[in-house]
C-alpha cells in the first residue's frame, strides 16, 4: 500500500541528520508521495506533511511533489475532497519547503505546462510561488524577474479574445490570468514603494527594473493586441482594469512620465549580435506606441498627466509611436493608430501646425504610411477612417505646410485616387486664398 510504502521512509529518515539525505532517498520519498496521490490517499499524505516530526524532511524532499500534486490537481473536479486535500498539500509545500529548491520546482513546472493548461497552472501556482518569493534573501529581484518573465513568455503564444463574445467566454482563461498575475507582482511593487519612501536616493534598482520589465512586456502582450474600448454588457472590461492595473505599476515605481516623455526604455541589455537588438528595439517600441495610446486615446493615467505641453508638441512626441502602429497590418493595432493619431491631431486648431514640423522624419514617414493603409487595407472601416484622419493632418498645417505635404504625397502615393485626391485638396486651397 502507498501510504506504508511513504510511512516507511519517512520512519527511515526520521533518524537521519538532515546532512545526511542522499539521492536515493529523495527519489523513494517522490515514488511514494507520487504514488499516494495517484492512489487517492491525499489526505494521509496531508497528515504526513503537516506531522511536526516530519518537518526537516518536507523541507528537504517536499518540493518534489509539485509536478504530480499539480497533475493530480485538474485530475480531480473541483467539488471533490480529494482535490481539496491537494490544494492544501500545496499550500503547506509552499511554507515548509527549502525556498529556493521549491521556487526551481514551481518555476520547472509553469515552464512545461502548455495549451490550455496554461492558465490553469499559473493562476493554481501564483499563491505559493509568491509565498516563496517573499521568503528568498539573496536573489530576490532576478528571481522576481525571473518568474514574471516566464509567466508571460507561458502566456504570449495564447490568442488574446477581441469580440465580447470571446472575453466574455474566455476560453483560456488569459484574461483571468493577466489580471491574477498583476495582484502577484503588487507586494513587491510595495517593497519598491517603501524603499523609495524610505529614500529619496534610492539605490537598488534591480527589483524595480524587473517590474518596468514586465510592465513593458504586458503592454506589448496582452494590451497592444487587446480590444480596450469600453463594451456594453461588461461591467468590469479585464483587459481595461489590467492596462489600469499596468499603469499604476509604472506610477507607482516612478516611471510612468519618464516613459511617456523622456522615451526612457530602462537598461538596455547588451547583446552580442545585431539581430537580437533589433528585436529589442522593436518590442521596446511596441510596448511604447501601445503606452500612448493607453494615455492620449483611452485617458488611462491622465489624472497624473502634468498639462503643460502644447497639442503641437503632444503629437510630435507621438508621431514615433504613430509610424510604429500604422506599420502594422493586424487590425487591433492599426485601429489603435489611427484612433492615437485622431485624439493628437483633434487637440490642435486648424491652419496651427508649422511647416517647420515637415522637417521631422515622422511628419513626412506618417502620411506615407496612412496612404498605405487608405489603399491597401482590406478593412472599408479603417480604409475610410484613414482618410478622414489625412484630411485632418492636411487641414492642421499653415499654408506652406499644406503646399510642401501635398508635393510630397504626389510624388509618393503612386495611386491614382490619391493623386486625384490631393489635386482637389490643392484646387481648394487656391479657391479658398482667392475668396
Amino acid at each position: 500500500m502507498a501510504v506504508d510504502e511513504l510511512q516507511a521512509i519517512i520512519q527511515r529518515c526520521q533518524i537521519l541528520e538532515e546532512a545526511d539525505f542522499k539521492g536515493e532517498d529523495f527519489n523513494l520519498f517522490q515514488v511514494a508521495g507520487q504514488k499516494c496521490l495517484e492512489d487517492g490517499y491525499a489526505a494521509q499524505l496531508l497528515e504526513v506533511i503537516q506531522n511536526e516530526k516530519n518537518k526537516v524532511i518536507i523541507k528537504n524532499m517536499g518540493w518534489n511533489l509539485i509536478s504530480p500534486l499539480v497533475r493530480c490537481i485538474f485530475m480531480y473536479k473541483q467539488e471533490d475532497d480529494k482535490r481539496e486535500h491537494c490544494l492544501k498539500i500545496l499550500e503547506q509545500l509552499a511554507q515548509l519547503c527549502n525556498p529556493k529548491e521549491l521556487f526551481l520546482g514551481l518555476l520547472e513546472q509553469i515552464e512545461q505546462t502548455s495549451g490550455e493548461q496554461v492558465c490553469q497552472t499559473v493562476m493554481l501556482l501564483l499563491q505559493p510561488l509568491q509565498t516563496v518569493l517573499m521568503k528568498l534573501q539573496n536573489k530576490k529581484a532576478y528571481s522576481v524577474g525571473l518568474s514574471l518573465a516566464m509567466i508571460m513568455n507561458q502566456l504570449t503564444p495564447l490568442p488574446v479574445p477581441y469580440t465580447k463574445q470571446q472575453i466574455q467566454e474566455d476560453k483560456l482563461g488569459l484574461c483571468q490570468c493577466c489580471n491574477a498575475v498583476v495582484d502577484f507582482a503588487k507586494p513587491f511593487v510595495n517593497e519598491v514603494v517603501k524603499n523609495m519612501e524610505k529614500s529619496s536616493e534610492y539605490n537598488d534598482m534591480e527589483l524595480k527594473e524587473e517590474l518596468l520589465k514586465f510592465c513593458m512586456k504586458s503592454l506589448k502582450y496582452p494590451l497592444l493586441t487587446a480590444q480596450l474600448e469600453q463594451l456594453e454588457g461588461i461591467e468590469e472590461h479585464p483587459f481595461r482594469h489590467f492596462a489600469t492595473e499596468i499603469i499604476d505599476i509604472l506610477w507607482d515605481i516612478r516611471e510612468l512620465i519618464p516613459l511617456v516623455f523622456l522615451h526612457r526604455k530602462g537598461k538596455s541589455p547588451h547583446w552580442e549580435t545585431e539581430e537580437f537588438a533589433d528585436i529589442e528595439r522593436k518590442n521596446s517600441a511596441d510596448s511604447l506606441a501601445c503606452l500612448s495610446y493607453l494615455m492620449f486615446v483611452q485617458h488611462f493615467g491622465i489624472d497624473c498627466f502634468p498639462m503643460v505641453f502644447s497639442p503641437s508638441y503632444l503629437l510630435q512626441c507621438n508621431m514615433t509611436h504613430i509610424e510604429v502602429l500604422l506599420k502594422r497590418t493586424e487590425e487591433s493595432m492599426l485601429s489603435k493608430g489611427l484612433d492615437l493619431f485622431e485624439s493628437c491631431l483633434l487637440r490642435m486648431e486648424d491652419n496651427s501646425l508649422l511647416h517647420q514640423y515637415l522637417e521631422f522624419r515622422d511628419f513626412i514617414n506618417v502620411p506615407q504610411d496612412l496612404v498605405k493603409v487608405m489603399t491597401i487595407c482590406p478593412i472599408e472601416l479603417l480604409r475610410k477612417k484613414s482618410l478622414n484622419i489625412l484630411q485632418l493632418f492636411i487641414d492642421k498645417f499653415d499654408a506652406e505646410g499644406k503646399y510642401t505635404l501635398f508635393r510630397c504625397l504626389l510624388k509618393t502615393s503612386n495611386h491614382a485616387g490619391v493623386e486625384g485626391y490631393i489635386i482637389k485638396n490643392i484646387k481648394d486651397q487656391i479657391h479658398l486664398s482667392l475668396t
